[in-house]
């Protein structure tokens, strides 16, 4: 194992990053082959599935800034 962490530990941490639990039992059971390339593949595609989600909340609080913006602009 590659990981210097308790199983419950590394669970937890996945939780913690928004993990279902259909990708922890993926990442478990891999973890426990020693199929570290399939856990690197599995952490990158959850994380560019959270920064997807991430650029999409910033371009709605980008719309709300603006129209705050030119509502301020109106008012002045």
């Amino acid at each position: 194992m590659y990981l210097n962490q308790s199983d419950n530990a590394i669970i937890q941490n996945l939780k913690d990053a928004g993990c279902d639990t259909k990708t922890i039992k993926k990442f478990m059971s891999d973890l426990q082959k020693g199929d570290e390339k399939s856990n690197l593949k599995c952490l990158d595609a959850h994380r560019k599935k959270l920064l997807d989600s991430l650029h999409k909340e910033q371009k709605c609080i980008d719309c709300l800034d603006y129209l705050v913006y030119q509502m301020n602009r109106a008012n002045k």
